[in-house]
């Protein structure tokens, strides 16, 4: 992958930012300020000549690096005989990636349908939900991300909603389940996770009209600061959702296939054992970068769907081309053990990650699972008021040390960083990326170390108090 052919040239970067001035509509983010003209591996590289470790695998996509040789040919191969489709038509790469899929997924998730990205198979989720209970209420939680689609957007409240008018009708917020700042405490100062639930579903049924449809919640939240729900939640969620006569859909589009060391997030906990949602949506992963996103349901929905005359057809249902590359990703996947690689290398990442907030006072939490890891920065621990500015300036050092990890400069990420290297790190990408870490918070002004002095610091940042 390191001698991949470059097609643009790296001294382009003036001429290349003044046509995107000129021709490009902004679309919510600050742009980079350089061109990135080429991706290999676990690298991207901007139009100046400057590399960086991508620790954010893309938009949290490429799972298995940038240009893997078997994607590239997989893609060549297909592109040559077996692109795009009538949407009535279907293929081998279609039939083969939904037996795959399917087999890898629990009992109760039965059938699957493709589409392009993760707004639209969450459109798709809801719709199905809609049709298969006869309802139309939709629950989000309230630091969720699942499109920019009507439905999909109308239940995501991280970001987006004030300016454009009404979003769909029926659609409700539970309170985040944000162990580091909830309100909700047992006296022991614990986080009580299932009273702040409670009391959500209870809001919930003083709010509805009686046509509670479907609750759709990540296993990690993302977008909402990499949040990762209790254990125990998801049990509590479907619980919550049988009782009501609602589906539980489950949004993996960042978490799925092996991201957060499980092949699925939500089978991680031993408290939440047997809990199968009846609704999955994939996307991000399982196209390592390329459009596509999945819809899995029950052999039962499935049916009484289809004899509803369910519809969802777009130009780009079940394409080949894509449906391809996913199949070969859950290949590699699972040939190269790349879940328990997560869940592995995970564990040193974590803890790495935890020993750089035992050295950092602007450090208010880190959490996450395998390869997804969220480091909230603060201006004081005490009162944990957000350091979006500092997060900043440590960004952009961490870009100038040769390391990618800040996704986005939307405001509402309040300085907190989102990392997923690519399930495919090797242990020296993974120390270099690290060192970087630790060499940007010793180098940027407000980042209140908790060590005497830089040399203080013992082999590979090891925790040495000086108080």
């Amino acid at each position: 992958m390191a001698n991949a052919a470059r097609i643009y040239r790296q001294d382009e970067q003036n001429e290349l930012a003044r046509q995107a001035d000129a021709s490009l509509l902004h679309y919510g983010t600050s742009w980079y300020p350089e061109v990135i003209v080429h991706a290999s591996g676990q690298t991207v590289t901007t139009a100046s000549g400057h590399s960086m470790l991508d620790w954010t695998s893309g938009q949290m996509s490429c799972l298995i690096g940038h240009g893997h040789p078997e994607i590239v040919q997989t893609l060549r191969e297909h592109a040559q005989s077996l692109d795009h489709l009538f949407s009535g038509m279907l293929s081998p790469p279609v039939i083969r990636l939904a037996n795959r899929l399917t087999s890898l997924t629990p009992p109760g998730l039965d059938k699957a349908f493709f589409l392009s990205t993760g707004g639209e198979s969450n459109e798709a989720a809801i719709r199905l939900a809609k049709l298969y209970t006869g309802k139309f209420e939709i629950v989000g939680l309230a630091s969720s991300w699942h499109g920019m689609t009507g439905n999909a957007l109308g239940a995501q409240y991280h970001a987006g909603r004030a300016g454009y008018g009404p979003s769909a009708v029926g659609n409700f917020a539970l309170p985040t389940p944000n162990a580091y700042r909830s309100i909700f405490r047992h006296p022991d100062g614990s986080y009580d996770w299932r009273t702040e639930l409670d009391y959500g579903f209870g809001m919930i049924d003083r709010q509805s009209c009686g046509s509670l449809a479907a609750v759709i919640m990540e296993p990690i939240l993302s977008s909402g600061g990499m949040l990762v729900v209790p254990p125990g939640y998801i049990k509590a969620m479907k619980e919550h959702c049988e009782k009501r006569g609602m589906l539980l859909i489950i949004d993996e589009a960042q978490t799925g296939i092996g991201r957060a060391g499980d092949m699925f997030a939500f089978q991680h906990f031993a408290e939440d054992e047997g809990v199968v949602p009846d609704i999955l949506t994939l996307s991000k992963t399982l196209g390592n970068g390329l459009p596509l996103s999945a819809v899995v349901t029950s052999n039962t929905i499935a049916e009484v769907t289809k004899e509803k005359g369910f519809l969802f057809y777009t130009t780009h249902v079940n394409d080949p081309l894509p449906a391809a590359v996913g199949d070969k990703v859950l290949e590699i996947v699972v040939r190269d053990n790349l879940v328990s690689r997560s869940r592995s290398l995970g564990e040193n990442f974590q803890e790495r990650l935890h020993q750089l907030m035992d050295r950092y006072g602007c450090i208010g939490d880190v959490r996450g699972r395998g390869l997804m890891a969220g480091v909230e920065i603060v201006a004081n621990r005490e009162t944990k008021e957000s350091a979006p500015e500092l997060g900043n300036a440590i960004g952009k050092r961490l870009t100038e040390l040769g390391v990618w990890a800040q996704l986005a400069t939307i405001a509402s990420f309040g300085g907190g960083f989102r990392i997923a290297p690519p399930l495919t790190t090797t242990d020296e990408e993974l120390e270099r990326g690290l060192k970087a870490f630790e060499e940007a918070f010793a180098s940027t002004e407000g980042t209140m170390p908790l060590y005497g002095s830089r040399d203080d610091a013992g082999e590979h940042g090891a925790v040495q108090r000086c108080c």
